[in-house]
């Protein structure tokens, strides 16, 4: 199984769904991160205020840091290399990168107006089906 880390920057809790106003795109991913975590598939995320000793530990991740600075954070890492930088993933590139069947996180892709269950596998799948 693939194995998928979020380097998300300092936050005030380890989620950032605390205070007056939540922003939806992190609400989003805690939901999200909650019903992968009810289906057996563990994704760590890493907060830069609560951990930075795991920034430190993961080298492309510390080069990302260097060259761009926090701000353009959040990193998705998926076995040790980096896929996304500066956004969280869609629902539909989380089924993807983690090889999950569509129905994990209730998306699917399409073959023209045809929805059809699963996911898109690879950067082919993507393009012919129009997935994202």
């Amino acid at each position: 199984m693939k194995t998928m880390k979020i380097y998300e920057a300092a936050m005030c809790c380890s989620t950032g769904l605390c205070g007056v106003s939540v922003d939806p795109e992190l609400l989003r991913v805690s939901t999200v991160l909650n019903t992968l975590k009810q289906s057996g598939v563990v994704v760590q995320r890493f907060n830069l205020s609560n951990a930075p000793a795991e920034f430190v530990k993961n080298k492309a991740v510390t080069e990302y840091l260097q060259k761009f600075g926090p701000e353009k954070l959040p990193v998705v890492v998926v076995d040790d290399a980096i896929v996304i930088a500066g956004r969280y993933p869609t629902n539909v590139e989380f089924t993807r990168l983690l090889e999950l069947s569509g129905d994990v996180l209730g998306v699917a892709c399409c073959s023209g107006d045809a929805p059809t269950s699963g996911c898109c596998n690879d950067a082919a799948d993507i393009s012919e089906r129009n997935c994202l």
